[in-house]
């Protein structure tokens, strides 16, 4: 298989996928469903991968097979408008950490307001939050935030003054993974929380886990870095062999 057909196929199979997620939620025949999450469906962010990489892989492959200029000049602007997006954004975040920290805690609280609304959030937060032994957005308390979770007095629910099975600390000696484990946890006294929980917030994990990982960081993002650079060169080698050739039928 030539590799041009690559990133066609994959974005292919990221829409499919993306696609094949919203039928099993639903999704597809109540849309509305979309606007009625208050946090970010994982699924669309999948789906967004998916149209870019469709897109870009379309113009670059029927663009190089049929000697298309216009589709070429496309994919060679796309590739450059998204390469400086990515390095401004990576320039933004450096110099307004503070506004950049304050987005990612509004924007975690609110998924933490709907971790029981959408399976794949749910799942997407458990993963964070048992990958980087951390609990809410600054802490535990932040479950509060959460109707199921909250410790008002108003709520009936059995998950009340708890916290998720992915906040808990791990027991080795235990084979199957215990989804209760987080009840009632928060109304213990807090100096016993982190006998059962993490009390670390995945704010200050993530923060803790860039600087250690500062290498892996960087070399991803030259990776991608060149390879888009690439794919810029490339374009533009070809729409000048093609526009030589256009000239020399001329004379």
């Amino acid at each position: 298989m030539d590799l041009e057909y690559l990133p066609w196929l994959a974005g292919v199979v990221f829409l499919g996928v993306g696609l094949w997620a919203w039928s099993e939620k639903g999704v597809l025949s109540d849309l509305t469903k979309v606007t009625r999450l208050h946090g970010i469906d994982p699924v669309v962010l999948v789906l967004m991968v998916g149209v870019v990489m469709f897109t870009l892989g379309f113009a670059g492959c029927v663009g190089a097979l049929r000697e298309n200029i216009c589709l070429l000049k496309f994919f060679c602007g796309a590739i450059v408008l998204i390469f400086f997006l990515e390095l401004a954004g990576a320039v933004l975040a450096f110099l307004f950490q503070d506004w950049v920290r304050d987005r990612f805690r509004e924007f975690f609280e609110s998924n933490i307001r709907s971790y029981r609304d959408d399976i794949d959030l749910q799942n997407l937060i458990d993963s964070l939050q048992k990958a980087n032994h951390c609990c809410g957005a600054y802490g535990p308390e932040d479950w509060d935030l959460n109707v199921y979770f909250n410790c008002s007095g108003a709520s009936y629910s059995r998950e009340k003054c708890g916290v998720p099975f992915s906040c808990c600390v791990p027991d080795p000696a235990q084979k199957v993974v215990n989804t209760q484990c987080g009840y009632d946890v928060r109304i213990q006294l807090k100096s016993k929380w982190d006998e059962f929980i993490f009390t670390k917030g995945c704010i200050p994990a993530l923060e803790g886990w860039l600087p250690r990982n500062i290498y892996i960081v960087a070399g991803v993002f030259l990776a991608i870095s060149l390879l888009q650079i690439f794919g810029i060169f490339l374009a533009r080698t070809l729409i000048s062999d093609i526009e030589a050739v256009k000239a020399g039928h001329h004379f």
